[in-house]
C-alpha cells in the first residue's frame, strides 16, 4: 500500500517505545501490516521473534491474510498474530505446569463456568444469583485479586458470599485441571510475574510487539504486555482514545496515560487522514468528541469530497421511526441500484431492533441481526462439545455432568447427586469417582452399573482417541450413541432435526479441516478441542459469509466496520446517551460511542429521533440527544421538527412518493 508521510514514519520507527494515534478509517491495519514486513525485510528480524495481538480472530485472519500476500505463507507461518486470550493460551500449553496445571487442560465457556457456580452455590446454601457471581470473580481475576484476599477486604455480605464462591471454584477448576476465560490472561501474568525463568525465556524470544486497538485493553491485558517485552521496550502500540467504548469489559480510555508514564521516552504519532468518510461525516463527528478531554489532540480529515449534508429526521414516535427509515433504505436501493448490505441501521440497546425488524419484513427487505446466538449456542453443538472435551479430559466435570443423560442412560438427577457428592468428598473429578470401590458406599444396583458403564465407555473412547486416527474415533462416538437418531426423535419438527443434523454435519466437517495445521502437520484431537472452545469465546459467528441484506446492529458492534450508508436511530436523551450512563465519565463514553457510530458511515449519515416513544405500555414526550446540539448548523438538514402544516406535507409528499415507487416495483 502507498503510505503517507505519518504512516511511513510509523512503520520506520523502531528506536523507542511508539503510540500509533490512529483515527477512525486512517489505516491502522495497513501500518502494522507494512511495520511486521519491514521489520522482517529490512530491519532482518526473525518472524518468530515478532508478536502481534489484535482483539478478535477475524481482525488477526484478516492481518494473516495480508501479511501472506506481502511476506509468503512460510513466513507467515512463523509470526505469532493473534489475540491476547490466544497468545495466553499458547503460553500456557507451552508450559501448564507452573500455573498448576497438566497437559490437555480444558477452557470452559461462559456457560459452562455458570454451570459450576450454580451448583457451587446450591451446595453453600448462598443467596448470590450466579451471574453476578461470575461478574465479580471475573473483576477480582482481572486485578489479580485471590480468593483469600477478596475474602480479607470483603466490605458486605454479598462480597464476602462471592469470595467464598470464589475459594471453591478456583480449588474445582484445578482439580478438574480446567481454566476460565479470564484464566487465560490472569494464569500467565501471574507465572510470567512470578517464575523468573518463565519470565526471562519469553523476553529473550520477544522482539517487536504490536498490539491493535489499543485502548480496548485492560489492566491484565497491559501488565501481559509489559512482562512480554520489558527487556527490550520494542513496543508499538495502534489506538484511539475517542474509540474506547469497552469500559464495561474493563478498558481503560487512561490507558495511554499510563503508556506514557511507563515509558517517557514513548513517541506519538498520529494518523489523522481519514479514508472512509465525506468531508462532512467527519465534521459532525468532530464536533461531537470535541467535548471530551484529551490527552492527545487530534482532528481527522478528509480529500474525498464535501459530502452529502447530515439528515436529521425527527419522527412521531417508534413505529414511524421505522417505517421511515424503512421506506427510505428502499427508495434509496432503487434509486442508486445498490445492494441492501450497503445500509446499516445502528441502535444503543437491542430491544430498538423490534420495530424496525417488522417494518423491513413488511417491506420484503431483507435483512441481518449482527450480534445474534452463535452456532456454539445451539443444544447440539454444545453436547457434541462436551463430548469431544470427555475424549480429551475425562475429568471435565462440567461436560460428564453435560452429557451423562444425553442421550438418555437413565442415569438421573438422585445418581448425579449421589456421586457429586461422594466426589467433592474424595477430592476427585466425576469421572475418577466412578472407578473408585468406594462408590460403591452411596450407589448400588442399576445406578452403579449405569455411571461405571459410562465411564469404562469414556476411557475405552479415550485411549482410541490417543492411539488411532482422531477422526474415526470421534465419528464412532457419535455412531455408538446414536446421536443422529437422538436428534431425529428430540427435535420438535422434522425442520428443526433437519437443522439440528446441518450442525452436526457442519461441525465435523471444521473439525477435520482443523486436524492439519498451517505447516501441514497433524494436530492432536485435545488442540482441535481447545481451538473450538476458544473460537466460540472469541469469535462468534464471525467466518459467516456476507448477505446481501440491511445491516442491524448495536453501536458497540459495530466498531470496526464501514457502511456506504448508516443510519442512527433512537438519538434521544434517556437512549443515547443511555439513562444509566449520565455521570460525566459515563457521559464521556457515551460521546464515543455517537462518535464510533458517526464514523461507520462513508457517504450517508442519517439521525433520527422521536417526539413520543412508548415507555412501559404510555406514550411521553422525549428530549433530544444532546449531542445532535453539536453538531454544526450548516451541514444539517433537519425533517419535521416542530410538526408544522408544511413539514408535515413533504412527509406525506415523501410517502405517497414511496407508494408509487412500490407500485412501478410490482
Amino acid at each position: 500500500m502507498a503510505l503517507n508521510p505519518q504512516q511511513l514514519a510509523a512503520v520506520k520507527h523502531t528506536d523507542t517505545p511508539l503510540l500509533v494515534l490512529a483515527g477512525a478509517g486512517s489505516g491502522k491495519t495497513g501500518v502494522i501490516t507494512e511495520k511486521i514486513a519491514y521489520l522482517i525485510e529490512q530491519k532482518q528480524y526473525s518472524p518468530r521473534s515478532i508478536i502481534a495481538v489484535t482483539f478478535t480472530n477475524k481482525a488477526a485472519q484478516e492481518m494473516k491474510a495480508r501479511l501472506t500476500k506481502k511476506l509468503g505463507a512460510s513466513v507467515v507461518r512463523q509470526l505469532s498474530v493473534s489475540t491476547f486470550h490466544r497468545l495466553g493460551l499458547n503460553i500456557l500449553r507451552e508450559s501448564p505446569e507452573p500455573a498448576g496445571l497438566r497437559k490437555n487442560f480444558t477452557i470452559l465457556d461462559q456457560s459452562d463456568a455458570l454451570t459450576i457456580l450454580k451448583e457451587l452455590i446450591r451446595e453453600q446454601n448462598s443467596p448470590l444469583e450466579e451471574r453476578t457471581a461470575q461478574s465479580m470473580i471475573s473483576n477480582w481475576k482481572s486485578a489479580f485479586i485471590g480468593p483469600e484476599k477478596a475474602l480479607k477486604f470483603a466490605d458486605s455480605d454479598q462480597a464476602t458470599s462471592a469470595a467464598l464462591l470464589f475459594r471453591d471454584y478456583e480449588q474445582w477448576l484445578r482439580s478438574c485441571n480446567s481454566v476460565d476465560f479470564d484464566d487465560l490472561i490472569n494464569l500467565p501474568v501471574v507465572v510470567l510475574s512470578e517464575n523468573a525463568e518463565m519470565r526471562e525465556k519469553w523476553q529473550g524470544r520477544v522482539r517487536h510487539l504490536l498490539v491493535d486497538e489499543y485502548q480496548d485493553t485492560n489492566e491484565s491485558q497491559y501488565a501481559l504486555m509489559r512482562l512480554l517485552m520489558d527487556k527490550f521496550g520494542a513496543l508499538t502500540v495502534v489506538g484511539d482514545d475517542d474509540q474506547s467504548i469497552y469500559s464495561w469489559r474493563g478498558a481503560r480510555p487512561d490507558g495511554l496515560i499510563t503508556l506514557k508514564d511507563d515509558y517517557p521516552n514513548l513517541r506519538v504519532i498520529k494518523l489523522e487522514q481519514n479514508y472512509r468518510s465525506s468531508q462532512r461525516i467527519l465534521k459532525a463527528a468532530n464536533a461531537v468528541i470535541s467535548h471530551n478531554p484529551h490527552l492527545f489532540e487530534k482532528k481527522l480529515w478528509s480529500d474525498l469530497g464535501i459530502g452529502d449534508e447530515i439528515c436529521i429526521s425527527v419522527c412521531r414516535h417508534g413505529l414511524d421511526e421505522a417505517d421511515w427509515v424503512a421506506g427510505q433504505i428502499l427508495m434509496r436501493q432503487y434509486q442508486k441500484q445498490c445492494a441492501f448490505s450497503d445500509f446499516a441501521i445502528l441502535y444503543r440497546s437491542n430491544f430498538q431492533s423490534r420495530h424496525f425488524e417488522k417494518a423491513l419484513r413488511e417491506k420484503n427487505i431483507p435483512y441481518q441481526i449482527t450480534g445474534g446466538s452463535s452456532f456454539f449456542d445451539k443444544a447440539e453443538v454444545k453436547d457434541m462439545l462436551a463430548y469431544l472435551k470427555l475424549l480429551v479430559n475425562p475429568d471435565d466435570d462440567t461436560a460428564f455432568i453435560r452429557v451423562v443423560n444425553t442421550p438418555r442412560r437413565e442415569i438421573g438427577p438422585n445418581t448425579m447427586m449421589k456421586l457429586g457428592d461422594y466426589a467433592r468428598t474424595r477430592q476427585t473429578s466425576l469421572f475418577a469417582a466412578c472407578h473408585e470401590m468406594g462408590l460403591e458406599s452411596v450407589l448400588s444396583g442399576k445406578p452403579l452399573a449405569r455411571v461405571q458403564g459410562f465411564a469404562n465407555w469414556l476411557t475405552v473412547q479415550g485411549d482410541n482417541a490417543q492411539r488411532g486416527d482422531p477422526m474415526a474415533v470421534v465419528n464412532e462416538v457419535f455412531d455408538a450413541i446414536h446421536f443422529r437418531d437422538w436428534l431425529e426423535t428430540s427435535a420438535d419438527t422434522p425442520k428443526a432435526a433437519e437443522k439440528m443434523l446441518a450442525s452436526m454435519d457442519e461441525l465435523l466437517e471444521w473439525m477435520q479441516r482443523l486436524m492439519v495445521d498451517e505447516e501441514q502437520k497433524d494436530r492432536s484431537l485435545n488442540e482441535v478441542v481447545n481451538r473450538l472452545c476458544l473460537h466460540d469465546m472469541l469469535s462468534r459467528q464471525e467466518d459467516g459469509k456476507p448477505l446481501n441484506a440491511v445491516n442491524m446492529l448495536t453501536l458497540h458492534a459495530a466498531k470496526g466496520l464501514e457502511f456506504p450508508q448508516v443510519y442512527m436511530v433512537g438519538m434521544e436523551e434517556d437512549l443515547m446517551p443511555h439513562k444509566n450512563s449520565l455521570e460525566d465519565e459515563a457521559i464521556e463514553e457515551e460521546r464515543r460511542l455517537a462518535y464510533v457510530g458517526m464514523t461507520r458511515a462513508r457517504h450517508r449519515l442519517t439521525l433520527t429521533r422521536c417526539r413520543t416513544r412508548q415507555r412501559y405500555g404510555e406514550s411521553s414526550l422525549t428530549e433530544p440527544s444532546r449531542f445532535l446540539a453539536d453538531l454544526p448548523p450548516e451541514d444539517v438538514i433537519t425533517i419535521g421538527d416542530t410538526g408544522t402544516n408544511n413539514e408535515e406535507r413533504d412527509r406525506q409528499a415523501g410517502q405517497d412518493a414511496l407508494a408509487s415507487l412500490k407500485e412501478l416495483l410490482k
